[in-house]
This record gives structure tokens, C-alpha cells and sequence, in this order.
């Protein structure tokens, strides 16, 4: 990809966002992604041909690449723009629908995507699981014409305002020497018969994550995702979009970018902590940008994708911290700034949980470097 288009993509998105805050459209957000769900300026993405841009256009996508994607959604995760509300449509459902869906699903639900019209969840994480998947006790049953689902469903994000999510249920019983088989994903319709959302509040009354219970929810064989037994790999292969983006080392980026002006200064010398703040979060930018180009080329880069998550929510919770403890009355004062700094601490427990604990992605790195 030439960069000096990369460049040019860069600037006409830094364009709109300066026009949107002028206009008053949104306000910088620590989270943006997460937290950040505005309907209208997914619409106002949509238009400018920014959702689904790797879409293929015979599905109403813009055939774009992985690295132009990267861009603009750096951008707008720099600039704290309220984008959760197509997040894990646009991150995650795309490329899986992509990779493994039936030419029934992607005509359906990609159309649907590009036009922001059509949000979605994941359906991974279980009450009492923790980080192993391999654990999950949901069960898919065969029955007339589909299948039945029971089970639980935890830290779904934005699922009481998505259309759908994709679930990972077990469709065999329990193999102790092969834990990941008899594992299979399903689509399955939100608002359907049987599914119960229930709201999880963060102590800072934000509710973006959920609790989904389902039971006995029937899910059509049109609905079955991928190939029955298959769901561990297909999961495998999805964390590598889920943890690779730039929103692993840029939830905390308004208030890094804030304090350069505001902290840096008043001190009125330079601030060490601050210029390593900025060095591996520029870093982080060059290991992610390297896994969006592996994605580009079909590559399935778990190991490195692992990698970025560790450092990049690391480097996010350090910025809070730093935020944290140079916040004084003076700095309180500035127009916002109290607010993200203490979204940023009430919001930095999750940074190394959510998309797998780091415990568990040092594990899955050593392995990996381990087998190569």
C-alpha cells in the first residue's frame, strides 16, 4: 500500500473529526470504543465509506485494504470518537463472516454492517470460566430444523442495543484429553424467544457490559457459523482481530495527548515518564500496524496479536496512572480533563482483562516462541 495514499487517508480523517468536534457532535472519550455508542456518528461514518472497508463491494463493501482500515481507525480511536456502537461488527464479525460464513450470511449481514445498521456482540466469556474457553459449559442441542441453545453468557459488551451475537457452545460432551473439540458457533438473534439480557453496571454506573442467558433458544441450521465441531479454531483465528487493533494501546490516548499540553507545561521541563509514554505507544503503533499488514496477506498472526495486547493495555493503565498522579487543582480546572482521568482509573482493572487476561496471553506467547 503507498504511503503517501496511507498519508492522504489520514489527513481527510483527521478532517472530518476536527469538523465533528467543531460542530459539537461528540466529546473526547477515554474508552471511546467501548463505552462510546452514538448510533448518528456511526451513520456519519457509514457515509463517509468507513465501515466495512474490507468488505468486498459484490457484498456493499469498499473492497479496501487491512492498512487503510488501520488508519482510520487509529484516528479515531486518537481522538476518542464514540465508535462502540459498530466496534465489534466492524472489528470482528467482517473478517469471521468473511472467513467462514454461508453465502446466506454474508448477504444478509454484511450489507447490513456496512451501513451501520446492524450491530453485534461475541458470546465467548462464561460466569466462573475466566479466560478458558475450552471450559465453556453452554450446550447447542440438535433439533428440528436447528438446534437448541441453554447457558450463560458473560461480559457481553453493548448486547441490550445489539442485533445479534455470535455464540460459542459446546455441540459434544466433554473429551478431558481434548478439551477444544465438540466446540461449534452459532448466530443467534438477540431479541429471539428465550434470550434474557441482563444489564452489569461498572461501579462508575457505566453499562456497556452484559450478562445474556439462554434458554432453550432455537437457532436455525442457517444460523450455524462455520463447521459443526469447529468453533475452537474459528475462535482462534478471530482473537487475532480482537487483540492486534489500536484499540489495545489507545483507550487512554485523549488523556496521553491532553497531558502532553497540559502537564508537560506547567512543569516547564521535560518529563521523562511522559516521553517513554510516548515512545512505546509509538512503538505500539508499528507491531500493530506489522499485524494489520499479516492480516492483509491471509496470515494468521495469533502469537504477535498476543503480544500487542499484553504491551498495549499495559501502556494504557500506566497513562491513567500517570494522568492520576499529576492531577492536582490546577489541572482540574482544565475544561474535561478531571472527567477522562477519572473515567481512565475507574475503567483500568479491565484493560488487562478483557480480550483474555494477560496471564493467559503470556502463556499463549510462550508457546508460541516455544514451537517456532
Amino acid at each position: 500500500m503507498n504511503d503517501a495514499h496511507l498519508d492522504q487517508l489520514r489527513r481527510e480523517v483527521r478532517s472530518f473529526l476536527a469538523e465533528q468536534l467543531a460542530a459539537g457532535t461528540f466529546t473526547p472519550s477515554v474508552d471511546s470504543w467501548l463505552c462510546g455508542w452514538d448510533e448518528n456518528f456511526t451513520a456519519a461514518l457509514a457515509e463517509q465509506g468507513w465501515l466495512g472497508m474490507t468488505v468486498p463491494a459484490h457484498y456493499g463493501g469498499h473492497g479496501r485494504s487491512f492498512q487503510e482500515r488501520f488508519v482510520v481507525t487509529e484516528e479515531l480511536l486518537a481522538a476518542g470518537a464514540p465508535v462502540a456502537a459498530h466496534w465489534i461488527a466492524d472489528r470482528q464479525i467482517v473478517p469471521s463472516l468473511l472467513k467462514y460464513g454461508t453465502e446466506e450470511q454474508k448477504s444478509t449481514f454484511l450489507p447490513r454492517i456496512v451501513r451501520g445498521e446492524c450491530f453485534f456482540g461475541i458470546g465467548m466469556s462464561e460466569p466462573d470460566s475466566g479466560s478458558d474457553l475450552a471450559s465453556v459449559r453452554t450446550r447447542a442441542v440438535r433439533a428440528e430444523g436447528g438446534w437448541s441453545i441453554t447457558g450463560t453468557k458473560v461480559w457481553t459488551s453493548g448486547a441490550h442495543r445489539a442485533h445479534a451475537f455470535i455464540v460459542l457452545a459446546r455441540t459434544e460432551p466433554v473429551d478431558p484429553a481434548h478439551r477444544h473439540a465438540g466446540l461449534s458457533q452459532f448466530i443467534v438473534d438477540l431479541h429471539a424467544p428465550g434470550v434474557e439480557v441482563r444489564p452489569i453496571v461498572s461501579m462508575n454506573d457505566g453499562h456497556h457490559f452484559n450478562e445474556v442467558v439462554l434458554d432453550e433458544v432455537f437457532v436455525p441450521n442457517a444460523r450455524v457459523f462455520g463447521e459443526i465441531g469447529n468453533g475452537w479454531a474459528q475462535v482462534t483465528s478471530e482473537l487475532s482481530f480482537e487483540r492486534s487493533g489500536p484499540e489495545r494501546f489507545l483507550s487512554t490516548f485523549p488523556l496521553l495527548s491532553q497531558g502532553i499540553d497540559l502537564i508537560a507545561g506547567q512543569q516547564g521541563s521535560p518529563d521523562g515518564e511522559l516521553g517513554r509514554l510516548v515512545a512505546r505507544v509509538a512503538g505500539l503503533h508499528h507491531m500493530s500496524t506489522a499485524v494489520a499488514g499479516a492480516l492483509q496477506r491471509g496470515e494468521t498472526p495469533d502469537v504477535p496479536a498476543a503480544v500487542v495486547k499484553v504491551l498495549g493495555t499495559t501502556v494504557e493503565g500506566d497513562i491513567a496512572d500517570y494522568a492520576d498522579l499529576r492531577t492536582g487543582d490546577d489541572t482540574q480546572a482544565e475544561p474535561g480533563w478531571g472527567h477522562l482521568v477519572s473515567t481512565a482509573v475507574d475503567q483500568r482493572p479491565g484493560f488487562t482483562l478483557r480480550g483474555g487476561t494477560n496471564e493467559v496471553l503470556r502463556g499463549v506467547i510462550a508457546r508460541g516462541l516455544g514451537m517456532r
